[in-house]
């Protein structure tokens, strides 16, 4: 038991690296990136202190070089799914019984270990297995994930210390118990912070975990996997598994353990999660917490009032950063006509400016899209698009996949405030773009609030702050992350809680109080000094 009321280090955001010219981290990356490069990594079942080797194995390329193989992972069977359930179990106990501050100290650990030596390998992992720009890479694997397990114990403790009054002859207190089960996490290629801290954040409230990476980011988890390690998680409190995901998934949501899921990825998949646990929900011991960041279709609304190039910075950044492979990206743009052909002019002299290819040269700003699966079908939108009548490509629109997924940034204009490209979510580096008559802003706004189910992220561009206020108001059920006069990316945990409603999610705000709160289980303990020993309240003396 704690002997002292402990103080945790105040949180601060870690400072970006700017990989400027011969600057030591960028030689550091590189060489690291080489090294990696040209080197085949060998990826297991991580399960209680056991690396399982099953043999069947998949590869891991390079979006960018698809040809070239980096390594492979090994799959699981569903006899592995269910070893890691028990091996969770067993060693709940111990991890929920474990005084906080250890608990506290471990990741303190992780975000340092991910601040010095093992930077430049989270970041060349990134870079090789999920295609990023050393910048996206840096602000994703390195800073976020570091704030993420900073702020979270700081979270933590300031959960543990909101307490209930009491009085003289009463004293009252709650305890934050772990879930009574174990969590399942399912994370997205997209953020490697993400893949990370949905599993640490459940497990820091002492919780076990079962941890399944998507398959297109299992080279940097395994980065992840080492930090945790050396960090000091004790075996079975975070167990890694690969492979089919209807299997994974249907095995865990079959066990009466099943207390939660941390989930990030498509709207379709989660509410398909939420369908099959609701289906077995009087199995369960307790109602799971479902917790879920899902999709986007988000929007950059410039009033004619709005700063030229500040619009067009915020859509460049916003839409064609990570190649648009961000649930934050603007992927709809609504530009008033008095406007726009300053606004099209600088697009397109910027689109000009911008190179693509492999992360490894630093010039590039884009890079490859993530599989096969996403570029076939960004571009059948893009020839789509080049068809329809009521559509115009005036950027981008050329792709090629013989070495790697490269989409061109790609801007489609259309007349048709409902147009395919305006309404569904892409997921790539495309941008549908409605040019609206300047006496029609009111109802505009109301075009915006109305054309998709997604609530992410959503920016505006004004000058006019009659016209801010008014936008705010009209668009509160829009956006769970608003943003005013920059572009709709790019949450700072600690800054920004982040999470969206609608079909985006169950908005329980990743990097925040909020979402640490989903996964304890508080109990409220009474203790009274001098007991009453007679039934008789004083009414009764009539």
């Amino acid at each position: 038991m704690p002997k002292g009321i402990f103080h945790v280090p105040n949180a601060v955001n870690e400072p970006v690296k700017s990989y400027a010219p011969n600057s030591p981290e960028k030689a550091a990356v590189l060489a690291t990136y080489k090294e990696m490069w040209n080197s085949k990594v060998d990826i297991p079942l991580y399960i209680g202190g056991e690396e399982i080797r099953t043999g069947k194995t998949k590869d891991i390329s390079a979006p960018h070089d698809h040809k070239h193989v980096v390594g492979h992972y090994h799959t699981c069977e569903k006899s592995h799914v269910e070893q890691a359930i028990s091996t969770a179990l067993e060693a709940r106990k111990a991890w929920g019984d474990l005084p906080w501050e250890h608990r506290a100290a471990i990741f303190l650990k992780a975000a340092e270990l991910i601040a010095g030596p093992y930077r430049a390998r989270i970041n060349a992992a990134t870079m090789i297995g999920q295609s990023k720009t050393i910048y996206q890479a840096e602000i994703d694997a390195a800073c976020e994930l570091i704030d993420f397990l900073r702020y979270n114990v700081q979270f933590m403790t300031e959960i543990y210390n909101d307490q209930p009054k009491s009085t003289s002859d009463m004293w009252n207190r709650v305890e934050y118990r772990p879930l009574e089960g174990f969590v399942y996490a399912i994370t997205p290629f997209n953020f490697t912070a993400i893949a990370g801290n949905l599993p640490a954040s459940a497990a820091m409230m002492g919780n076990v975990v079962i941890w399944k990476p998507t398959h297109n980011q299992i080279y940097s988890a395994k980065v992840i996997i080492d930090v945790f390690k050396e960090a000091g998680v004790p075996d079975g409190v975070i167990n890694v598994v690969y492979g089919d995901s209807a299997m994974i998934s249907k095995t865990i949501f079959d066990s009466r353990d099943f207390a939660g899921t941390h989930f990030t990825g498509s709207t379709t998949v989660f509410n398909n999660i939420w369908k099959e646990i609701g289906t077995r929900i009087s199995h369960y011991k307790t109602y799971p917490r479902i917790v879920g960041e899902t999709g986007g279709k988000d929007f950059i609304l410039a009033h004619p009032s709005a700063n030229v190039r500040q619009v067009v910075t915020g859509i460049i950044r916003g839409a064609f950063e990570y190649q648009g492979q961000k649930c934050s990206a603007a992927s709809r743009a609504y530009i008033p006509k008095s406007m726009w052909p300053a606004v099209k002019e600088e697009l397109i002299k910027d689109a000009k400016s911008m190179k693509m290819g492999s992360p490894e040269d630093f010039g590039n700003f884009i890079t490859a899209v993530i599989n096969e699966g996403s570029f076939d079908k960004l571009a059948g939108y893009i020839d789509q698009a080049k068809k329809d009548s009521d559509a115009e490509i005036i950027i981008g629109g050329n792709y090629d996949k013989s070495k790697g997924y490269f989409i061109e940034p790609t801007v489609i204009v259309s007349t048709n405030p409902k147009y395919e490209t305006i309404c569904t979510e892409l997921f790539g580096p495309v941008i549908s773009i409605y040019v609206y008559e300047d006496v029609e802003w009111k109802e505009t706004l109301k075009l915006v609030d109305g054309t998709s189910e997604y609530a992410l992220t959503g920016a505006i561009f004004s000058q006019d702050r009659y016209a801010i206020a008014e936008a705010t108001k009209a668009l509160e059920n829009a956006a769970g992350n608003f943003y005013i006069n920059d572009k709709p990316t790019g949450a700072v945990v600690g800054m920004q809680p982040f999470g969206g409603a609608r079909a985006s999610g169950t908005n329980d705000k990743a990097g925040s109080a909020l979402n640490l709160l989903r996964w304890v289980s508080p109990r409220t303990i009474k203790e009274t000094f001098v007991t009453a020993v007679d039934y008789r309240y004083p009414f009764l003396g009539e």
